[in-house]
């Protein structure tokens, strides 16, 4: 072990030495950049950018680069990057994390290689914790990018798409954590290229990384799907199929647990929705609710697939035969059965897009970060992220003076005690941060400090443009913030006149965090740019830490020493390695909860880099998609046809295979069983396709241009991808929910998760493939038919909220009706007619 860290120290070392060098090779570029005017030092962004363009690498023009930088820096803001400010700078452009203290420039610090990677014109992103941050850095350091001759955008939450899409057209793009997120998912919700706002991720640049990649990485982004308005429509069609007969209006093949409608039960459900054509484009809502409610009807059987208790439908496992509390079957099926039953058709939102921040920010080609602690999850930077900690050498030595705990018996005496040191060094002038871990505490205290009539200010991260303004004054002369202790992070507190007379500032922690990083951030308030500075933290035997870990140990050892009673106190430096024993368990416990979330993720996003990376094919495609189509076709006739030709040819079910020509490529009575006869499987499908080519052949008569049939061929496609990943995304947020439970079997969640994940998946794709199928072979082409984006209801993570609009649908043009007169004049009805291949 002892080796073990040794190498880390040395490497630490080698690695800062390294970085120094860089630093001294930037810095002798000073004098040629203060000779250069205005004109001259921006001519050098264009000149960096041909050279970039032709091929030469970022590394080569670091130093030159940084230097130019450092002198503009100087020219617009007044500030000179210093010695440690480059190597942090070097650091974020490796795709490492600069781990830098409170008030040492971090946001200096960045500027340069975020000038550096701006470069290639791929775009860089820097992220901060909140809007103010994002805002205010957008415009501060903006000025010296402009001046540079880049441009910068600034990504809020209240933009339009428009405005979204010029600010990630940028250089240079500042932006929350949470809106880069939600764009991502709302960019692989769209249906038109012209509707995405995000370019291909780049670089980003994480500000407060630990906060963002760390603290927030147990809660993902969840864009979730309206309310389902559709009890009336699972009603509707259930009173429907109800009323239809077996064999003539609908046909089940049990063997693959399939329900088809017959031209018969078409025709009765085109009546009685009052539709001319039922599969239809349009209608594809339509479709779904009728779907479901056969199989709800006529495949699903009550007291085998479900029970119904207390008005609910409860599904049981086929094999245990036990109830699967907290499961709903997807896709509407369980509001079908709900219909069927009679009971309560339940309203529900709708998990449509999700993703971690871990896998988002993953995405990006490099990744790096900032902040005063992160050493402490240096581990889990580097296992999850790809990503070193290296810690930059202070500019000025730390003088601040941190004191060891002090440990009260309990809550009452440690309280009164910290009041006391307040009430002191209020007196003598010294501004303090006291730092708590709940608002609840910060309330206590304030009230506490009301009666001693001491002035001050209590923060509790609700407003951040407030609280910056509470940070940036917390240092001035007989100032008192009570701050929880993540509030205010991203602002300096500078010391007003007089104040390093008195000591500075001091931070008072009235109980340890269960993280010692942010004790650590605490700690870092005080003693910024070598200003001297106090920190004391006062802890209790009731703190919840305590309570949690060890402080029965604690108390015996009070009470052997006598110092139990009410105003005892104790330093010692058992107490202190008990306390960060406790907070390294915690520590873990809370890297595993990340790490196990993350593992669940990682099954959604295989699967969901599939999709997303599909739809931008067809979204983008500027070429005939029939290729693609009806491969999708082929593999439908080849899965259902391989369901129905298995074991003795004597047991094929040619029926069935009928059946689902007649319901998914051809009319129903264009094929019979005796055409199949005596065919070998392959046979069978090279038959079925060839009639699929001769369907898509009479289809493309219909149109005038090649245009008009990828335009929907895009709209089938994506209607119905859309419409099945966003059931599939819910099913698996379902499906998660209700693994836990299976551990009480001896089972591996996260194995079962990933097993039936990946089945559902499976089936999901095939869903597709049927789906398009049937829709594209059976459904009439029109010239005006337009793409319509799943309406998305609440955009959430930390209650932040919102709508994606739908696309609006084109009026359409009156068109001929399934069972009205042909206009060719035949008397016949059109489906029987010219339509005869187009329904």
């Amino acid at each position: 072990m002892a080796n073990f860290l040794k190498k880390i120290i040395e490497n630490d070392k080698k690695e800062l030495k390294r970085l120094s060098k860089v630093a001294d090779e930037v810095e002798t570029f000073a004098s040629q950049m203060a000779d250069l005017t205005d004109d001259q030092l921006r001519e050098k962004t264009e000149d960096f950018k041909k050279q970039v363009a032709e091929g030469r690498d970022l590394d080569d023009l670091l130093p030159e680069a940084f230097a130019v930088v450092r002198e503009g820096a100087k020219r617009v803001l007044g500030l000179y990057p210093y010695h440690v400010q480059i190597m942090g700078g070097q650091v974020l452009h490796n795709g490492d994390i600069a781990e830098m203290k409170t008030g040492e420039g971090k946001t200096l610090t960045a500027t340069m290689p975020v000038y550096l990677n701006a470069l290639s014109g791929r775009g860089v992103h820097v992220v901060t914790v909140n809007e103010y941050l994002a805002t205010r850095d957008a415009e501060e350091m903006g000025e010296l990018y402009r001046f540079l001759g880049l441009t910068v955008g600034l990504n809020l939450n209240a933009l339009s798409s428009e405005e979204k899409r010029a600010a990630y057209a940028c250089d240079i793009t500042y932006s929350t954590n949470n809106e880069l997120g939600f764009d991502y998912l709302r960019d692989n919700m769209v249906v038109y290229r012209n509707q995405m706002v995000q370019r291909p991720l780049n670089f980003a640049v994480v500000d407060e990384v630990d906060s963002i990649l760390i603290d927030e990485a147990r809660t993902p982004l969840i864009i979730s799907g309206q309310a389902e308005k559709s009890t009336a429509f699972y009603t509707r069609a259930d009173n429907f199929i109800k009323r239809l007969k077996e064999d003539e209006d609908y046909k089940i093949d049990v063997q693959s647990k399939t329900i088809t409608l017959t031209e018969e039960g078409i025709d009765k459900a085109e009546e009685n929705f009052g539709v001319p054509n039922l599969y239809d484009v349009e209608n594809t809502s339509l479709t779904h609710y009728l779907d479901q409610s056969l199989r709800a009807n006529y495949i699903m059987l009550n007291d085998i697939d479900y029970v119904v208790q207390e008005g609910k439908v409860l599904i049981v496992d086929q094999f245990t035969g036990r109830i699967m509390d907290g499961r709903r079957y997807s896709d509407g099926l369980h509001q079908a059965i709900e219909a069927k039953e009679g009971v309560e058709i339940e309203d529900e939102t709708k998990t449509m897009a999700t993703i971690t921040f871990q896998n988002y920010f993953r995405m990006y080609a490099k990744l790096s970060g900032m902040t005063g602690t992160a050493k402490t999850e240096e581990e889990e930077f580097r296992e999850i992220y790809n990503m070193q900690v290296i810690q930059i050498p202070t500019n000025r030595p730390i003088v601040r003076d941190d004191r060891a705990d002090l440990l009260y018996p309990n809550l009452s005496s440690k309280f009164k005690a910290v009041v006391e040191d307040i009430k002191a060094r209020h007196q003598k002038g010294q501004p303090l941060l006291v730092g708590t871990v709940a608002v609840e505490t910060s309330e206590l205290l304030s009230e506490m400090l009301n009666q001693e009539k001491i002035p001050h200010e209590v923060l509790n991260a609700k407003n951040h443009f407030k609280e910056a303004e509470i940070i940036m004054n917390a240092g001035q002369k007989g100032a008192v913030t009570i701050a929880t202790n993540m509030a205010g992070r991203g602002t300096d507190i500078k010391l007003g006149l007089g104040v390093k007379e008195l000591g500075g500032l001091a931070v008072i922690g009235t109980e340890r965090h269960e993280s010692r990083r942010i004790d650590n951030q605490l700690r870092g308030r005080a003693g910024r740019q070598g200003d001297p500075g106090i920190t004391q933290f006062y802890l209790s035997l009731q703190d919840d830490l305590m309570k949690r870990f060890g402080s029965e140990r604690v108390t015996a050892f009070l009470e052997r020493m006598n110092l139990a009673e009410e105003d005892a106190i104790i330093q010692s430096s058992m107490i202190s390695k008990q306390v960060e024993g406790a907070q390294k368990r915690v520590e873990g416990n809370n890297y595993d909860t990340r790490k196990n979330i993350l593992q669940y993720d990682d099954v959604i996003r295989e699967q969901r880099e599939i999709i997303y990376a599909q739809r931008q094919q067809i979204i983008l495609s500027e070429e005939d998609l029939t290729p693609i189509l009806m491969n999708m076709v082929k593999r439908t006739i080849e899965r259902l046809v391989d369901s129905h030709t298995l074991l003795d040819p004597k047991t094929w079910n040619l029926q069935a295979i009928v059946d689902f020509a007649g319901n998914a490529i051809v009319h129903e009575d264009d094929i019979t069983v005796e055409d199949l006869k005596d065919k070998s499987a392959q046979e069978i499908k090279d038959d079925l396709y060839a009639r699929a080519e001769k369907v898509l052949a009479e289809k493309k008569k219909v149109l005038n241009s090649d245009k008009q049939l990828l335009e929907f061929e895009k709209v089938v496609i994506l209607r119905v991808v859309d419409n099945k990943w966003t059931d599939h995304i819910d099913a698996m947020d379902q499906l998660r929910q209700s693994v836990s439970l299976r551990s009480y079997g001896q089972n591996n969640p996260l194995v079962e998760y990933q097993t039936e994940g990946y089945q559902m998946f499976e089936d999901m794709i095939g869903n597709i493939e049927f789906e398009v199928t049937r829709l594209f072979m059976k459904a009439e082409i029109r010239q005006n038919v337009q793409r319509e984006q799943v309406p998305a209801g609440p955009a959430r993570q930390e209650g932040q909220e919102e709508v994606v609009a739908a696309q609006k649908p084109v009026k359409k043009m009156p068109m001929v009706g399934r069972n009205d007169p042909c206009p060719c004049g035949s008397g016949k009805k059109f489906k029987n007619c010219h339509g005869k291949n187009l329904v």
